[in-house]
């Protein structure tokens, strides 16, 4: 039996690549992750391609700010 994860571990699935570590959180982590990278409609890609360029930043960096702090630049 494992250990319950420390005060401030966020839950998501190990770091390293042993596949029999992998369990049902991981299959739940790459769904979300997966899901929330998922290509959004040509409109809003096209207003945060923009907006990322006025900020000097890239696409995916930008997308990754709104999903981290869950508001926009």
């Amino acid at each position: 039996m494992t250990t319950p994860p420390s005060l401030g571990h966020n839950g998501g699935p190990p770091l390293d690549d042993d596949v029999s570590a992998l369990g049902w959180n991981a299959w739940n982590w790459r769904r979300a992750r997966k899901r929330a990278w998922k290509t959004p409609p040509r409109e809003v890609a096209l207003r945060r391609l923009a907006r990322a360029e006025e900020l000097g930043m890239t696409y995916r960096e930008y997308t990754l700010e709104i999903m981290e702090r869950g508001r926009y630049l």
